[in-house]
């Protein structure tokens, strides 16, 4: 299983990046997927989150102003990110929750990472 970024970026303050990542490979089932980050000596942590169903959960440090979505007929995740500020700087991972076969237990697949850089 591979989970691939896009979309990152510099951009100046209040502007707008949309990322995606595609989950491919071997997968019978998808649960939630979601997106962090990690800023330069900062520990990982949420951006936003989505079950099967579309049900989200978001930070508060971005919410308002980030969508999380997805397709899951492409196994795909996407964020929006709106109105962006300097502290949203950071490498950004997705990350999906999935099952490789269907007599297998679930596990967490992670992305390589994209950068998101905002100048002020």
């Amino acid at each position: 299983v591979q989970l691939q970024a896009f979309g990152g970026g510099l951009v100046q303050a209040g502007g707008s990046l949309r990322l995606s990542c595609a989950a491919s490979g071997t997968i019978f089932s998808i649960n939630g997927m979601g997106w962090y980050r990690q800023a330069p000596g900062k520990q990982r942590e949420l951006v936003a989150h989505i079950t099967t169903g579309g049900s989200t959960t978001y930070a508060g440090s971005v919410k308002g102003r980030f969508t999380i979505s997805r397709d899951n007929a492409k196994n795909t995740v996407y964020l929006q990110m709106n109105s962006l500020k300097p502290e949203d700087t950071a490498v950004y991972y997705c990350q999906a929750n999935l099952r490789q076969y269907y007599y297998k237990p679930t596990g967490d697949y992670w992305g390589q990472g994209t950068q998101v850089t905002v100048s002020s």
